[in-house]
């Protein structure tokens, strides 16, 4: 199999090292392997999809207290 480094795929990709790093971290990179300190990609791999919201609707989360909000003051 034939490999490519991080930075070599954040130049065919058209993003950034450390993104491509973070791509691997998360496991969305499929077969990425980290040797030493650096991370190795098959050669034929392709770019993720971009996960961000891109709807600009965001999903409140309750926090533990039920209230949905926390901000540290009282109403």
């Amino acid at each position: 199999m034939e490999l490519m480094s991080a930075k070599q795929a954040a130049k065919i990709w058209g993003i950034s090292p450390r993104r491509v790093a973070i791509l691997c971290s998360e496991g969305r990179i499929p077969d990425a392997q980290m040797v030493g300190r650096s991370w190795v990609i098959p050669a034929n791999a392709e770019k993720p999809a971009d996960a961000r919201v891109k709807s600009k609707r965001y999903i409140k989360r309750k926090e533990a207290n039920g209230s949905g909000r926390d901000h540290g003051r009282e109403e």
